[in-house]
């Protein structure tokens, strides 16, 4: 560390800390929710074949994504093998990029304004790496952010570039504009050009000029494409139609514009989203928006420049997602970079004396607020012990008071309120997340029904899917001809299959369907447990 100057001292123990607490307990708990489990599953059917093009999920093509967050997978699975935190890996490695490169471009803004800005690139950084939807999305297998590290990726060359006098720099950085936008397409689609795109357009409505990256295009585009052409071109020379109808017109366009995934919410809805993600400085987002009628919308200063992008960074993705018919919390996800830009401003004002006691007060009864949520959520559902909630709350506590007491106290409640943040990501992972993620799982009753001698009988959802099945019940859940996990509705249909199969079969019911098993006159049932939610039962004919 000799020969560092204190600010990048301070630099590099953030990202050290904040890589400590995105990597603490990865592989703790088990993959959870519809969609990690999937995503892992068709990670590894690829691996297994050695197929770097085509995914698949129980066997069935699956062209719900682009390959990016597969290859990253299977890139961890070879070098680790199979498990949950080699799947998450990608995401964490991912979600540090985005950190870095937000404070790459705070760094070069901070260098071409001067001390009017000096620090400006530490307490990006920290913004951008304690912002709890980057921290959660951080630890799970998922697309959001990735495509949230491309679009931050572009964004950040194409601000740079608009600050760069030297042209022959400015060339290279507005390659890494459209090279970053062809890493979009691979992440999550489409998506991953809209939003670059539509920033730029809004930033340059806003200052009224010219868009200056129009001699850029002929070759911009075609390197854009020749990125993207990494996995596009021999995906759709081998599956043709089949892959354009089911990645494009049914997963980009008829998601976009109706319910057909049944994901609806209000017009709003992003709105208290955005404030959920951003926390814990969600009022010094709020702060900037609110000071940007004094801005300089014209302006030719760095700081100017990056003031108008970072709204557009911000507005874009949460208008055009507010637009849709189908909306999802991490579809806004994009959107932090540019908000923890704007954030960065006003707490940096803070830091040094500005009159932001007020942000800082109410920073800290958001902290108090999140605190009394998780001891009322915990006491209401018994969901962990009241000792493990108490300490979950114990650091926003603390912070919060003193937010509220002492706001001259500017350096304790600045970076307290960032340490107070890694610390519940950590606490969180140490006594809380497996209990409840294991709920979310039937990891462990596989692994119970493996014990007792059924390793390798064939798995059935009764009533319901069981979407976690898909990676811990790998090659034995049973499909239809859609490529959707089999889901029986009554026991007559599970004695049909017991009986087509010749043996045992395990089943997937929600605990309130067991006795429809286990009543059953015609089927020999031993449950093998529950998580609370579902029960498995092996099944055979009598």
């Amino acid at each position: 560390m000799q020969g560092l100057t204190l600010a990048k001292r301070g630099w590099l123990l953030l990202i050290v800390l904040c890589a400590f607490s995105y990597s603490f307990g990865l592989g703790r708990a088990p993959l959870v929710g519809s969609d990690e489990p999937r995503y892992a599953e068709v990670a590894r059917e690829m691996f297994q074949r050695g197929d770097w093009v085509t995914p698949t999920l129980g066997g069935h093509t699956w062209f719900e994504k682009p390959a990016l967050v597969y290859w990253a997978a299977m890139a961890s699975y070879k070098l680790f093998g199979v498990a949950e935190w080699p799947a998450r890996l990608g995401a964490l490695c991912a979600a540090l990029l985005t950190v870095l490169i937000a404070g790459w471009l705070a760094g070069r803004i901070e260098t071409a304004a001067g001390a009017s800005l000096r620090g400006f690139k530490l307490i990006v950084t920290g913004v951008t790496a304690t912002c709890s939807g980057v921290m959660v999305f951080a630890r799970a297998v998922n697309f959001d952010i990735f495509v949230t590290c491309a679009v931050t990726c572009a964004l950040a060359c194409f601000c740079a570039a608009e600050v760069e006098r030297d042209e022959r720099r400015r060339r290279w950085l507005l390659a890494g504009f459209y090279a970053a936008m062809g890493a979009g397409l691979l992440a999550k689609g489409l998506v991953g050009v809209v939003l670059p795109v539509g920033v730029v357009g809004l930033y340059y409505l806003l200052r009224r000029r010219w868009p200056s990256v129009w001699p850029t295009l002929l070759w911009g585009v075609p390197l854009t494409l020749a990125v993207a052409g990494l996995w596009y071109a021999p995906v759709i020379a081998r599956n043709g139609w089949t892959f354009i109808n089911e990645f494009f017109i049914q997963h980009h366009f008829a998601r976009y514009v109706s319910n057909k995934y049944h994901h609806p919410q209000p017009f709003y809805f992003y709105l208290p989203v955005l404030a959920a993600l951003m926390l814990p400085w969600t009022a010094f987002l709020v702060s900037a928006l609110i000071r940007a009628r004094h801005w300089r919308w014209r302006g030719d200063e760095p700081q100017d420049k990056l003031r108008l992008l970072a709204l557009a960074w911000v507005v874009v993705p949460v208008a055009f997602f507010s637009l849709s018919g189908s909306k999802l919390p991490g579809y806004i996800l994009p959107a932090l970079p540019g908000a923890a830009l704007l954030a960065g401003e006003p707490l940096l004002n803070y830091l040094r004396g500005a009159c932001e006691r007020a942000t800082m007060r109410a920073t800290g009864l958001l902290l108090l607020i999140f605190a009394a949520c998780v001891i009322g959520y915990v006491s209401r559902t018994h969901a962990v012990s009241l000792t493990c909630a108490s300490f979950v709350a114990a650091p926003p506590t603390l912070v919060g008071l003193l937010a509220l007491a002492w706001p001259q106290r500017r350096r304790f409640c600045a970076w307290g309120t960032l340490a107070a943040a890694l610390g519940v990501v950590v606490i969180i992972v140490a006594c809380a997340l497996a209990p409840v993620a294991r709920r979310e799982s039937v990891r462990d009753l596989l692994q119970q029904a493996g014990a007792r001698g059924y390793a390798n009988e064939p798995i059935y959802c009764l009533h319901a899917i069981e979407r976690t099945a898909e990676f811990y019940g790998a090659g034995r859940l049973a499909y239809d001809e859609q490529g959707e996990p089999v889901k029986l509705e009554g026991a007559g249909e599970v004695a049909a299959v017991a009986q087509a199969h010749g043996g045992a079969v395990l089943v997937l019911v929600p605990v309130e369907y067991v006795r429809q098993l286990t009543r059953y006159p015609w089927l020999t049932t031993e449950v093998i447990g529950d998580n609370d939610a579902t029960a498995l039962v092996v099944a055979q004919m009598r």
